[in-house]
């Protein structure tokens, strides 16, 4: 029997860099096509993975063990000592088919999928993760729902009287004897966060990190999800939670937080988009496919939609002629939520090194 830990890991295209540091299994075409998708902002993956396995002395070399599903994970769990999961059920019987689990490591800090009763009762430690690519998107939302607010894709270089004119302005000055300067090109239709209302469809990790930054700029934060979170929680994050309908009606920002599948396809449709406030703003850095996309742009034609942000497209890359890309209060993306790279790469240092100091040796 090989001494080397067996690990096995919720495969999902992020938690495969486990793979590639941790197993020397690992096939040469994911190595390779992982260099290529992290070269942007780090050229020597290879260096950066090296220097990463001199740290962790005893999990590596690992035997790694990449699960598609709750059944497949259960398939090859008798042996293994670790178990990264992201979604898949971790639950009684799953740990105590596991004879010489250690732990059991979170890609991400919600527990809601694991049995943590179970696995303190068996030795088992959990161990979680507060995901810097979750915050980078957060911080993405905000930086749209910014852009829209104040019209920064617009305003950008509307400093000078010729540039004013070059974008169909009609500069006239203040009387400066008497007013102040402000916005002396008398943009109109600017918005603020502050004390406007947002309201946040799925509040799961992402959904989680904006409404804390919600907070922080003084927005009123209503969510909405099948289940209610605890109400400890919900004074964490300064949230409320209200019915669709109603989060729909009274919400100035709409931010539907939906993980991608058949159940949250059209999530906000045509009737969703009657029932919001009008002049409502949509922002979506989650799933493209939980907004439809002809209902929004029938939304935005009307002004029933008075903005639109969306950062994972219909299509990828987009097409040149998209009538989405006609319109001046939407504001369109590449699937940036997530970036920079190092996002993921300090995640995983984060990760392994911590396991390396909980696995026995």
């Amino acid at each position: 029997m090989s001494n080397r830990p067996i690990i096995v890991i919720e495969d999902d295209p992020f938690t495969r860099i486990a793979q590639i540091v941790l197993d020397p299994a690992t096939s040469d075409e994911r190595r390779t096509a992982f260099a290529d998708f992290i070269a942007h902002d780090e050229p020597d993956f290879d260096g950066w993975c090296a220097r990463l396995r001199e740290r962790v002395e005893g999990l590596y070399p690992a035997e790694i063990r990449m699960a598609t599903s709750t059944d497949d994970m259960r398939a090859q769990i008798a042996d293994c000592r670790v178990l990264l999961v992201e979604s898949l059920t971790v639950d009684r019987d799953t740990i105590s088919a596991a004879g010489r689990l250690e732990i059991v490591q979170k890609y991400g800090t919600i527990l809601r999928n694991i049995d943590v009763a179970a696995c303190a009762e068996m030795g088992v430690k959990v161990l979680r993760l507060r995901r810097r690519a979750n915050i980078s998107c957060a911080e993405h939302a905000f930086g749209l729902m910014l852009t829209l607010a104040r019209k920064l894709h617009l305003l950008n270089g509307l400093v000078s009287v010729e540039r004013m004119t070059a974008a169909g302005l009609s500069y006239r000055p203040f009387d400066r004897r008497h007013t102040p300067n402000g916005n002396y090109a008398r943009i109109p239709g600017l918005a603020m966060l502050n004390e406007s209302t947002i309201g946040i469809i799925g509040l799961g990790e992402i959904g989680r990190e904006i409404a804390l930054r919600a907070s922080a700029f003084g927005m009123h934060v209503l969510y909405h999800q099948r289940t209610r979170v605890a109400e400890a929680e919900e004074d964490a994050l300064n949230a409320r939670y209200v019915t669709l309908d109603d989060l729909l009606a009274h919400s100035d920002w709409i931010i539907p937080q939906a993980p991608t599948g058949a159940g949250t396809r059209n999530l906000i449709d045509r009737l969703e988009l009657q029932r919001i406030k009008p002049g409502a703003r949509l922002v979506n850095v989650s799933n493209a496919q939980a907004v439809n996309r002809e209902a929004v742009i029938e939304a935005l034609k009307s002004g029933q939609l008075a903005g639109f942000a969306l950062d994972t497209f219909y299509e990828e890359p987009a097409r040149n002629d998209d009538e989405l890309l006609s319109f001046d209060n939407v504001i369109l993306t590449g699937r940036m939520g997530g970036s920079p790279r190092f996002n993921a790469l300090k995640d995983f240092e984060e990760l392994i090194t911590g396991l390396a100091r909980e696995v026995s040796t």
